[in-house]
């Protein structure tokens, strides 16, 4: 099978959309993100996330916020005591308060994602990847005074999750989890939580591991031998997971990944601005296929969502993306 690239998600905010978010500037500029992606020679296009972009809130670009404000049962403001309990979590430094307050059962409340996929179906000419922040990484964010155990909340998220992925015929519907890096001891109702919603997704899904982009810096420390037990729970198609910041030491780890489980291999590093040359992506395809085999590669892709970078530098980097590829491929 051919190697294909991808992107994670996310892509530089135009900045005609901080002055204007109206719908039809918004569809100008996923029209651009897209198109950009297809002319460079991207496969498995995304649409930059934009519309999940708040310009009062930009450090995590709507990965978090856009979801759990729009959720029933959750409230946003919240009290001082409120901030006490969530700075008392494990592992949530890096945000000084929570995404919002768990009062009553969650419910989608306003979300609807299947209407967000509507807006930007008929815009792409390639395959088109949906994606969607996971439950675990959501339930992490929020401060919970209902369900008393953060196993039923997650379990609660992904109910909202899954209810609305499985309406959604996106060629790829990709989950992203950014927090279960730094805390393998939440594995395992963290992956029960992820395969309730992977469960109900019948096109080709696919789960994004990193440590961590907040405002381009890592938060997680961790290693990928510690998430073994967790991807190998998964009932997925592949994994996009971090390694071009990180290196390709643990690349060995992955000899043990289920056989059933593609990988998307990193061969970009999203939180530098130099751009990575198509012989050093090349020779990091085939350090990969030397250890893992070629047929274990499914994509190749950056470390995480390009957002944080400024456009032509995210540009020029998918355009090396697709050269280093495209060189691997000629020299096999």
């Amino acid at each position: 099978m051919a190697i294909q690239t991808t992107v994670v998600g996310s892509y530089p905010i135009p900045l005609w959309l901080y002055g204007d978010s109206s719908k039809g500037t918004l569809r100008d500029a996923v029209s651009v993100v897209l198109h950009t992606q297809e002319r460079i020679g991207i496969d498995v296009v995304a649409d930059g996330e934009l519309n999940r972009f708040d310009p009062s809130h930009p450090e995590t670009n709507g990965m978090i916020d856009y979801f759990v404000s729009q959720f029933s049962g959750v409230r946003t403001e919240y009290s001082i005591s409120d901030l006490d309990l969530f700075q008392a979590e494990v592992g949530m430094a890096f945000r000084t308060a929570p995404a919002g307050v768990v009062t009553e059962q969650i419910g989608e409340g306003t979300l609807n994602l299947p209407a967000d996929y509507e807006f930007v179906r008929d815009l792409a000419t390639k395959p088109l990847k949906f994606t969607c922040t996971g439950p675990h990484m959501l339930t992490k964010t929020l401060t919970d005074r209902h369900y008393g155990s953060r196993e039923e909340l997650c379990m609660a998220v992904a109910g909202v999750l899954r209810s609305q992925l499985e309406r959604i015929p996106a060629e790829v519907i990709q989950l992203d989890e950014a927090n279960i890096t730094g805390h393998p001891e939440e594995s395992e109702w963290a992956a029960a939580a992820l395969n309730h919603v992977l469960d109900g997704v019948s096109e080709r899904k696919g789960v994004h591991l990193c440590f961590g982009n907040y405002g381009g810096q890592q938060i997680q420390t961790g290693i990928w031998n510690d998430l073994l037990p967790y991807l190998n729970a998964l009932r997925c198609d592949f994994f996009l997971l971090e390694f071009a910041r990180r290196g390709y030491e643990e690349l060995h780890v992955l000899k043990d990944l289920k056989p059933s489980a593609g990988l998307g291999l990193s061969v970009i590093d999203i939180k530098d601005n130099e751009v990575e040359t198509p012989d050093l992506i090349a020779s990091r395809i085939e350090q990969a296929s030397e250890i893992l085999g070629e047929e274990r590669i499914h994509f190749i892709n950056p470390d995480c969502g390009l957002w944080m970078l400024s456009r032509s530098v995210a540009d020029r980097k998918m355009q090396a993306l697709v050269a280093g590829r495209d060189l691997y491929q000629g020299s096999c």
